[in-house]
């Protein structure tokens, strides 16, 4: 529809309405954006293992590996499969999983193991420490491919040993030693959160390691609290790795969140401090909403609004609210994730605006300005009488 003299009025009062949408749901009115149409088709490289929808919206890890013949081509791809099962064994990436794929590539090597000129250039030993695992970043982004949105790339190594490394775009694993699973979770955490390592061993001074990572700090718990720093909103709350949120001061000079977590101990669970980084991290990537239908803008004639929040793990939905004209809409016109516009009443000759504002309101995060800024997300519609 090309706009009349008339348009620039009815822009300027939408605008006011949809500031009072938002500002009802404690939103501030954020600048417009343009409706996106997903052109990117997915990489050909590879095979889809996990499929949740529009690779735009989602985050897509890439599976390689390194040191397999064609022959052990087979024992390669059940390995990779072992990689997102024990992932998603553990919180947040069990209820997070719909905000992700998983592609794998298969790369054959000349000869089996870790060998000098193997196709991703994974060795051991990296930094003089015998059980990092490195491979070449740039042979294993080449062999990747790209998704149409954001990526994670996981280079499996084929060895029995114990070894792998994360904290970058690229994770590396040992794929066929017994405790693949649990340093994959380990490793993960460094890659997709930024967290540091929690046990006493891990090396650095707290001036220059501590900062950078949401999990580890230089004050106490007393200072964290009066200065407001690191994971002081978590202080004294119960985690699932057993006890209370406190700073807990390691061997290496630097502090803790909890007695114990998965960056400490393999096996672990991710602590509240560190589930909260994981989950940002995945929000300034992709947001909660998978679908709308019709697309936001002028809705013509009397349509059914619907608003699909991506799907979560578990007992907890992703909310949907839903305003008209800075008012919450009436009950009967409102469905689980739609609005039947044939159910309102529309004054005629005026316009109206529908507000959906859809919100993760997970107790999984305590930093109410960023729930606010990035998993939260409001579409509207103005419907004429």
């Amino acid at each position: 529809m090309r706009p009349t003299a008339r348009v620039p009025a009815r822009r300027r009062l939408l605008a006011t309405v949809l500031a009072a949408c938002l500002a009802a749901l404690g939103l501030a009115l954020a600048p417009p954006q343009q409706a996106t149409v997903h052109a990117a088709a997915r990489a050909s490289e590879g095979v889809l293992l996990v499929d949740n929808g529009d690779p735009a919206k989602r985050i897509t890890l890439v599976l390689l590996g390194d040191g397999y013949t064609a022959a052990e081509l087979p024992r390669y791809r059940t390995e990779a499969a072992t990689v997102w099962q024990a992932l998603t064994a553990v919180e947040p990436f069990r209820t997070y999983q719909h905000l992700f794929d998983v592609r794998r590539v298969d790369v054959v090597s000349a000869r089996s193991g870790l060998r000098a000129g193997s196709p991703l250039g994974m060795h051991f030993g990296c930094e003089g420490i015998a059980r990092l695992l490195c491979a070449d970043a740039d042979a294993v982004s080449r062999r990747a491919g790209g998704s149409g949105g954001p990526q994670y790339l996981i280079a499996l190594a084929n060895s029995s040993a114990y070894g792998g490394e994360g904290g970058d775009a690229t994770t590396t694993l040992a794929a066929g030693s017994p405790d693949a699973a649990r340093i994959l979770q380990h490793e993960m955490g460094h890659t997709v959160g930024g967290l540091g390592d929690e046990y006493d061993s891990a090396p650095g001074a707290p001036a220059e390691h501590a900062p950078g990572y949401p999990n580890l700090g230089s004050a106490d718990e007393a200072t964290m609290r009066e200065q407001r720093q690191k994971w002081w909103r978590w202080l004294g709350a119960t985690d699932p790795s057993g006890g209370a949120v406190g700073a807990y001061l390691s061997a290496n000079g630097l502090y803790r969140p909890t007695r114990d977590s998965i960056m400490r101990t393999l096996g672990g669970v991710y602590n509240l401090p560190s589930r909260e980084a994981i989950i940002e991290s995945i929000y300034r990537q992709v947001g909660p909403v998978d679908r709308v239908d019709p697309a936001p803008g002028t809705a013509d004639g009397r349509p059914m609004l619907r608003v699909r929040p991506v799907q979560l793990v578990g007992p907890r939905r992703i909310e949907v609210t839903w305003q008209v004209d800075g008012r919450p809409a009436p009950a009967a016109a409102v469905g689980e994730d739609s609005l039947d516009t044939a159910r309102l009443e529309l004054t005629p000759g005026q316009w109206t605006l529908v507000c959906a504002t859809v919100r993760d309101t997970t107790p999984w995060l305590r930093d109410e300005s960023f729930r606010a800024a990035r998993m939260t997300s409001t579409v509207s519609w103005s419907l004429h009488g």
